[in-house]
């Protein structure tokens, strides 16, 4: 069992950065694959990044590639999510997630929401243009 928090949301102008973190509860968080998704408001769950148990393995939407990175630090039980170079459409609610396996597949096994069986209670992260 995983219990997953978010944090480090907030209100911040196109350009500016954020960094968002995960923390998560239970022995089992070192050996998750884990990954960020957002919704924004109208819209459906849209993936963001994933990381494998190592966290040697990242995948990132294209949306965000150059500009989001994701990242874990596995003693802390903490998985972050970087975001630079923020524009308004990055405005939605951050959620982490954990898998219950090690990895998920590289070629679009992240992306898939109904791969991880563990979610936080989000963040909103706003961008005003």
């Amino acid at each position: 069992q995983v219990q997953l928090v978010e944090s480090g949301g907030g209100l911040v102008h196109a350009g500016d950065s954020l960094r968002l973190s995960c923390v998560a509860s239970g022995r089992t968080f070192s050996s998750a694959a884990m990954g960020w998704f957002r919704q924004a408001p109208g819209n459906g769950l849209e993936f963001v990044a994933g990381i494998n148990w190592s966290g040697d393995s990242t995948v990132h939407a294209d949306s965000v590639k150059g500009r989001f990175t994701i990242s874990r630090d596995n003693a802390e039980n903490i998985m972050y999510l970087q975001m630079n170079s923020l524009k308004s459409e990055d405005t939605a609610v951050y959620y982490c997630a954990a898998a219950s396996l090690r990895q998920l597949h590289s070629n679009g096994g992240y992306s898939l929401s109904n791969n991880y069986h563990y979610w936080g209670q989000g963040t909103q992260v706003t961008v005003s243009s």
